[in-house]
């Protein structure tokens, strides 16, 4: 099997490419690499079986300002990967956001909820997710949520050197979740991928994340108590923290539809966040 990944170097595409080693030759592409507005060269000459694309604009807040940049990654460069996956009969994977909803419903989201993000990032995540489902090609998009890991930039890594430097953390604690590992997300996916049905049956939108639920506060607090931090945290709405971007107040993904299809479900979100920092440290 042929598996060609995008992304390398992210928090993602870094924990896939060590999880999908076993399951064929993978050829992995970091930006600097492979230009995704540019592709279709390298994926004919790479003639994959599997393209799995873990690159993006993550950028949130910073979407607000750029967001032909968003659109041109997320949305764009995603119609290109899906016309070549059709015409290669090529599974794609790839991987979309909580941030396509809007966060009013009280109750975690399930795949046929109504859609309806609240800024750019979210906008141009969903118009990726629509190229895909109007290309024809055969498909998985995985929704996650609120991704950290041991590698690149992240609220895990971002709380941890704050604490360290700061005489006190601000966090928002009305916006509801569950922080999702990176290795949590590879290792999902790599057991899907290694299933013999997989490439030749279906594929769809499936909600990926992990269990439990928490706020930000919730999970800074967390991360303070395992690593041994003392620094105080102090509770604020999301009105007194301002950004660019609007977030959803409720970012919580049902899960049951990934379970029932695939046997597997991720664990609660304290379980990963032990996993993560014993790899870090």
């Amino acid at each position: 099997m042929r598996i060609l990944l995008t992304g390398r170097t992210g928090q993602v595409g870094s924990a896939l490419e060590l999880s999908l080693a076993p399951l064929g030759k993978v050829i992995a592409f970091d930006r600097q690499g492979l230009d995704l507005l540019s592709i279709g060269d390298t994926i004919a000459k790479a003639r994959p079986d599997i393209i799995v694309n873990a690159a993006a604009y993550t950028a949130v807040d910073r979407a607000e300002r750029e967001p032909d940049m968003a659109l041109a990654l997320n949305a764009r460069a995603v119609e290109k990967l899906a016309r070549e996956a059709k015409s290669l009969d090529a599974l794609l994977v790839h991987f979309s956001t909580d941030y396509v909803f809007d966060g009013e419903k009280p109750t975690p989201y399930v795949e046929t909820d109504a859609v309806s993000p609240l800024n750019v990032y979210g906008q141009s995540k969903l118009e990726g997710e629509r190229a895909i489902a109007s290309s024809g090609c055969r498909y998985f998009i995985f929704r996650t949520s609120w991704i950290y890991g041991p590698a690149g930039r992240n609220f895990l890594h971002a709380i941890i050197a704050a604490a360290k430097t700061q005489p006190r953390l601000r966090v928002v604690d009305d916006q509801r979740g569950a922080p999702t590992s990176s290795e949590a997300i590879a290792g999902a996916v790599a057991h899907v991928l290694s299933r013999a049905d997989t490439a030749k049956t279906a594929g769809g939108l499936y909600h990926l994340s992990a269990g439990g639920a928490t706020t930000w506060h919730g999970f800074a607090s967390a991360i303070l108590q395992s690593t041994g931090l003392k620094t105080p945290l102090v509770a604020v709405r999301s009105d007194e923290y301002p950004v660019a971007a609007k977030r959803p107040k409720n970012s919580l993904l049902d899960n049951s539809k990934f379970g029932t299809a695939f046997g597997l479900s991720l664990p609660d979100w304290r379980q990963g966040l032990a996993a993560v920092l014993a790899a870090i440290h």
